[in-house]
């Protein structure tokens, strides 16, 4: 079911049983495959490729040349930077199939994950973390965590508002305060 509201390009493929919410966008070269479901108010630039089985959440962005493969999951207001990747299979090689060894990729709410950034299947990336771009995740990500390298490491805190934290973990832009407990950071109830 494709909403009235929502636009998909004159170019774009999309196959049968796949859900697009209201007033998201599809673009150029796009190929949404069965099964998928994309939420309201999403963008998907050119030549993504989504599917099948797929769960891209209320207001994902997804920036040109992105593969989303099969047990990929984003909830809402993930981005992905153009030409990130998601691996599907840990040892894949040409001759042997294996498609029924993908691996599971759950992406939190708000996550950012920069360009050209590796993610391979089977670990989780937590709420509002950040991937910096060329990045390769290789373990479960925490939430708030701001990662980079190869393999990546968390290199510090984000906010929710993206901004990096520092060590009074208050976030310059909006003045939300962070908690730190056992290497993981939780926003503060005060």
């Amino acid at each position: 079911m494709i909403h009235d509201s929502a636009f998909v390009h004159e170019s774009a493929y999309v196959d049968a049983d796949v859900t697009i919410g209201a007033h998201s966008k599809i673009w150029h070269f796009v190929h949404v495959l069965s099964h998928t479901d994309i939420g309201e108010n999403c963008v998907l630039g050119q030549n993504v490729m989504a599917g099948p089985h797929v769960s891209i959440g209320d207001g994902c962005k997804i920036q040109n040349n992105v593969a989303l493969y099969k047990g990929v999951t984003l909830d809402r207001d993930v981005f992905c930077g153009p030409s990130c990747v998601f691996t599907n299979v840990l040892t894949p090689r040409a001759h042997i199939e294996r498609k029924d060894e993908f691996g599971l990729t759950h992406v939190g709410r708000g996550a950012t994950i920069g360009a050209n950034a590796t993610i391979v299947c089977g670990h989780d990336l937590g709420a509002y973390c950040m991937i910096a771009a060329g990045a390769v995740v290789t373990r479960d990500v925490p939430a708030y965590a701001l990662m980079a390298g190869v393999p990546a490491k968390r290199i510090g805190w984000v906010s929710r508002a993206g901004d990096r934290l520092g060590d009074d973990l208050i976030c310059p832009r909006t003045g939300e305060r962070y908690i730190e407990t056992d290497n993981t950071l939780s926003l503060s109830e005060e």
